[in-house]
């Protein structure tokens, strides 16, 4: 990127939580010490966690969405698919059920769920050919 073209970040006192940033501003004033880039958001919002708008053509999203994100990404990890099977929002009083050290039970892989989705579409796709065509092979000369 050329840094002549590089537009100036906003002050922070000037950007509420629901003010409308380019990715960019968003990454400069959500994380100022670092480790996201506007690639980062982009995957986030790709998985789900990150609303962002489009304006002509342009990517915008709001500190207040960044917030939001960054809870699904906690709530995220303590859901893993595999782990100690410790629960999410324990008051400390009480210990969770021991499920060993590496618990899966009830976990579904990304493989599995886009498996599971390509039958359940195949089997509600109809047939394309006609019910009254066979195939007859001919004795041939």
């Amino acid at each position: 990127m050329d840094m002549a073209k590089a537009r100036p970040v906003p002050k922070r006192e000037d950007v509420t939580e629901t003010t409308p940033l380019r990715l960019d501003a968003a990454v400069a004033l959500a994380f100022p010490a670092g480790g996201m880039t506007v690639n980062g958001l982009r995957t986030e919002a790709a998985r789900g966690r990150l609303s962002i708008g489009r304006v002509a053509g342009k990517d915008f999203t709001t500190l207040a969405d960044i917030e939001r994100m960054i809870e699904r990404c906690r709530l995220d990890e303590s859901l893993r698919a595999s782990g100690s099977g410790r629960s999410v929002g324990g008051t400390g009083n009480s210990s969770p059920p021991r499920r060993g050290s590496s618990s899966t039970e009830g976990s579904t892989t990304p493989r599995d769920a886009l498996k599971a989705k390509l039958t359940a579409l195949k089997n509600s796709l109809g047939s394309t050919s006609r019910s009254n065509t066979s195939r007859s092979v001919s004795g041939g000369t």
